[in-house]
């Protein structure tokens, strides 16, 4: 990180009742992700929330 940029590793991740899967944000570490994903799925709709690490299994994919 010499040039100044920031790595946001971790991803949330959401996927409606359609299957459609959407990244809803990019996190520096896997709590501060888990924290807006838990908070996300409390709120008690169908959508599923979880968070991956960038680069993992379908985690590039997502628009």
């Amino acid at each position: 990180m010499n040039d100044g940029t920031v790595t946001l590793p971790w991803l949330v991740i959401r996927q409606d009742d359609n299957g459609n899967r959407y990244r809803v944000g990019r996190y520096a570490t896997r709590a501060e992700a888990q924290k807006i994903a838990d908070s996300l799925d409390a709120r008690g709709h169908k959508q599923l929330y979880w968070v991956e690490r960038l680069g993992q299994k379908g985690g590039a994919d997502v628009d």
